[in-house]
């Protein structure tokens, strides 16, 4: 299968997965081991990244076999974000960050305004940056003009497990980005992360999803191949959908009376 590029960055696995909220480090190591995703996010105010005495929720990986993309998650301004930015990569953690501000504390939705403007202050910066929005069209569009290297639209409301909502929106955002899109957000069953690739979208970063599953270790292998059947089949090329049915053998030169 090609691989995800993102910028100058080649990675096999299309499965992006959250490292927080699991019951416990033995499981996450578990279950980031059966995701076999290549890219692994967490967000930067969680952990001390200066303090190596401080609990490290990534103390159990070993990290040299990911690409660690850490996210600003926490911030509430374009300012903050790119001060989030600015802590991971000094600590030489990763130059990608994922740009995520929340514009609403009820819903977790994404601040559209701020997000375009940590965008383009972290681009200057020469950050590869992946911004999370939700499914505007128009957005998605501004920000692969600003030069982003990865879009990554909601399914939903982070954590809601709610699947896609609005697959017209996403399919306009696949159809017209220049950049990788990542479905982000929402994401609640191996089903949803099929339909996701088969939209034609590069990848889906989930967390939630597998770390809340009654079983995450085999809910991360669950996702691997969902977003693997999602993508072949996406390139397969589906067949038309159809009003009437269509007899699946020949009706000529069949033997009458």
């Amino acid at each position: 299968m090609k691989m995800l590029k993102i910028a100058d960055k080649e990675f096999s696995s299309r499965l992006l997965l959250g490292t927080g909220k699991y019951p416990s480090f033995d499981i996450q190591k578990q279950a980031v081991a059966e995701s076999e995703a290549d890219i692994l996010t967490f967000a930067v105010r969680r952990m001390d990244i200066f303090e190596a005495s401080q609990p490290n929720f990534l103390e159990q990986l070993d990290l040299t076999r990911y690409t660690l993309l850490p996210n600003t998650a926490g911030a509430s301004t374009a300012e903050e974000a790119v001060h989030i930015a600015r802590l991971a990569k000094a600590s030489g953690l990763c130059d990608m960050v994922k740009v995520e501000i929340i514009g609403c504390s009820r819903s977790l939705l994404p601040d559209p305004v701020e997000t375009l403007r940590a965008s383009e202050m972290l681009l200057e910066e020469g950050f590869i940056v992946l911004p999370y929005t939700s499914d505007d069209v128009v957005l998605a569009k501004r920000l692969c003009e600003l030069g982003v290297h990865a879009i990554m639209p909601g399914a939903a409301p982070i954590g809601s497990g709610r699947g896609i909502l609005n697959p017209l929106n996403l399919s306009f955002i696949i159809e017209q980005s220049n950049v990788p899109v990542i479905i982000d957000a929402g994401v609640g069953s191996p089903k949803d992360a099929a339909f996701a690739m088969e939209l034609g979208a590069d990848g889906v970063l989930l967390n939630t999803a597998v770390s809340e599953a009654a079983n995450p270790v085999m809910m991360a292998a669950a996702m691997k191949m969902a977003i693997e059947a999602g993508r072949l089949g996406y390139k397969a090329g589906r067949m038309p959908v159809r009003d009437y049915g269509v007899a699946s053998s020949p009706t000529e030169g069949l033997v009458t009376n």
